[in-house]
């Protein structure tokens, strides 16, 4: 059986307690460090009952509700209710479609931003005429070939409400701020515009681990329980060291049986294979610089012999170690 969780993380708030949350954050920065963000427009978007819209899968959305409020749908078909001063998230770019509630007739939102959007105009109006829902919405771009199931593994929809407590009046002000660079062009917005996305995207994936607290499977509702957050940084920490089941268990504060059961449950991955993984992820980066050799890589993050490497590395990208370089892999 668990026994009781002595951390301070589940108790009042303390300078043991910041620490604690200072290093899942820190946990979180080191595993978006492997993807890189690309901002690429923020516009405004008046809408007026009854509509429907319409996302074809690509880029990834985001959307603060200014007024009104509206209906997305996740990839399990259910309707998450989106009310004013709430936010979402659409990271996996799966294409996706928003709407009053109601109506079932789909507007496509690429075509309305094609006849709608210019430099001097950044908004999209569509709808009946009737009560109005008003967003700033922005897309981007999760460049993770060298990591795709770091960006497969997030929800399809992630929703911040107002309720919780998380915006703190950031996400609009932040919305606005966006927006402001996007209408007065000066020298620099195109990069302050992607950079404050990256902020936005950023503060929305850290508040739904504080929300979800290890409620959501994959790495990143794990980061909001206590015990497994502790076994993921010292993978991270230490990927190249020899880490058994056991080891982890004791940095998580549980036994064997019950740290593989939860790790599992969460992460959808066992301890030691999320290991591998993350070691061979940070092997490929290894492999892409311009004098990596494939015995020096496999000593350095722990391999016995280069055979064993190349064939655990293949296994993971589907293509041999001496290929890194030249070879874009696809989400596995």
């Amino acid at each position: 059986m668990d026994h009781h969780d002595p951390s301070p993380a589940m108790h009042a708030p303390s300078s043991k307690n910041a620490i604690m949350l200072a290093s899942r954050v820190d946990l979180l920065s080191q595993i978006l460090a492997m993807v890189s963000l690309h901002g690429e427009i923020v516009f405004t978007v008046e809408l007026s009952q009854p509509w429907a819209l319409h996302f074809h899968p690509g880029a990834a959305y985001f959307f603060i509700v200014l007024e009104g409020g509206l209906t997305v749908v996740n990839d399990q078909g259910h309707a998450l209710q989106v009310a004013i001063g709430d936010l979402i998230m659409l990271p996996r770019g799966l294409g996706h479609g928003l709407s009053d509630g109601e109506c079932e007739t789909e507007a496509d939102l690429a075509a309305l931003m094609a006849a709608q959007v210019t430099a001097e105009k950044l908004n999209v109006c569509h709808g009946g005429g009737g009560q109005q829902t008003k967003l700033i919405a922005g897309a981007f771009r999760f460049e993770s070939a060298s990591v795709p199931w770091l960006v497969s593994a997030l929800p399809s929809v992630i929703h911040i409400p107002k309720a919780s407590g998380e915006t703190a009046g950031w996400a609009e002000g932040l919305g606005y701020f966006m927006m402001k660079e996007a209408q007065e062009v000066y020298p620099g917005a195109s990069i302050m515009i992607s950079r404050l996305i990256d902020v936005l995207v950023i503060s929305i994936l850290r508040s739904w681990v504080r929300i979800e607290r290890g409620g959501n499977a994959g790495w990143l509702g794990a980061l909001g329980d206590a015990r497994i957050s502790r076994a993921l940084k010292a993978i991270h920490d230490e990927p190249y060291r020899r880490w058994t089941v056991l080891d982890l268990a004791r940095v998580a504060g549980l036994s064997r049986s019950g740290f593989a059961a939860r790790f599992t449950a969460l992460v959808k991955e066992a301890p030691l294979s999320y290991h591998s993984r993350w070691r061979l992820t940070l092997a490929l980066g290894l492999m892409r610089q311009p004098e990596a050799k494939v015995g020096s890589v496999a000593r350095q993050v722990g391999y016995d012999s280069e055979a064993a490497f190349s064939r655990a590395f293949k296994a993971q990208f589907g293509f041999a170690p001496m290929n890194a370089k030249s070879t874009t892999i696809q989400d596995r």
